[in-house]
């Protein structure tokens, strides 16, 4: 059976550890995908969604808050800020972390003493959990 041992760890927790028959994760360059006999890789992880199709080919995905990720000899393991199902996130706390978002951004224009680059990380967890949870990835 083609399988990879994949372990995702959030600062808290070992948030998921199992074999799996792939991964898709969201690196700052692009997704990529890691299958079994994946070469040597290390890479940097951005904000977005994490597909896992397990050994019974069932999909799961997650909203990663971002990290990185280390594959080597069938072994990925996945180092991330922050992990969430699509059970775990609840839309009405999505769509008020997305206005309080838009607001500070929108502040951001005419008070300096706003963090710009911290709005806009807020602004786009917000919309990656609000699209994990209406399925539009």
């Amino acid at each position: 059976m083609i399988k990879l041992n994949l372990e995702i760890i959030t600062p808290s927790k070992i948030a998921f550890k199992s074999e799996v028959k792939s991964v898709t994760l969201p690196g700052v360059k692009g997704a990529f995908q890691v299958l079994k006999d994946h070469a040597m890789l290390i890479s940097l992880l951005d904000i977005g969604i994490i597909k896992i199709v397990t050994l019974e080919n069932n999909e799961l995905y997650f909203a990663c808050g971002g990290g990185s990720a280390e594959v080597l000899d069938n072994k990925l393991l996945v180092l991330v800020e922050s992990l969430e199902s699509q059970d775990e996130i609840e839309v009405d706390r999505a769509q008020k972390a997305c206005e309080r978002a838009k607001e500070r951004l929108k502040a951001a224009l005419s008070n300096k003493e706003i963090d710009l680059d911290r709005a806009n990380v807020a602004l786009t967890r917000a919309l990656n959990r609000l699209k994990l949870i209406t399925n539009k990835f």
